[in-house]
């Protein structure tokens, strides 16, 4: 028995590293693997994914406006005036949401998404959106140009 308690203690090594010396190794992998799937920032879908975050998980509209173009900066504006006087701030209750690409449809200078969204409220259930994004480039810089959700 005790020589089988002296054998479970000893460290064992994980590819002639000691096990505590390889994670460094891991995570510094693991985090290149991540950085690496993200868009980059100037890329339709980086713009598109900092657009969701302002204007889907953020709520926050004014912050939206820099993504945009065209008749989405329209809308924006109508988004504004309609919600004009309401307060949304860090006690806001916002709901959750987890969204996913459905399908991506690229021309060189212009590229729409559709997006399958899960909204979770608190305290008011779930439901389901989809999203249509279209982003196109002016110039070197690309831009929300049009968006629309339905169900």
């Amino acid at each position: 028995m005790r020589e089988a308690r002296a054998e479970i203690s000893r460290p064992r090594r994980v590819g002639g590293i000691r096990g505590a010396a390889a994670w460094p190794a891991v995570t510094i992998m693991l985090a290149s693997a991540l950085c690496n799937c993200t868009p980059p920032r100037n890329s339709a879908r980086g713009v598109v994914d900092r657009f969701i975050e302002a204007h889907y998980i953020a709520i926050n509209l004014k912050n939206s406006e820099q993504f945009c173009t065209g008749l989405a900066l329209a809308q924006l504006h109508k988004e504004e005036e309609l919600t004009a006087g309401q307060v949304i701030d860090e006690s806001t209750r916002k709901p959750v949401i987890h969204y996913r690409l459905k399908e991506e449809r690229a021309q060189p200078d212009r590229v729409m998404y559709l997006f399958l969204a899960t909204i979770d409220v608190p305290d008011g259930g779930s439901f389901d959106k989809k999203w249509m994004i279209t982003a196109r480039k002016e110039g070197d810089t690309w831009k929300v140009s049009n968006y629309s959700e339905y169900d």
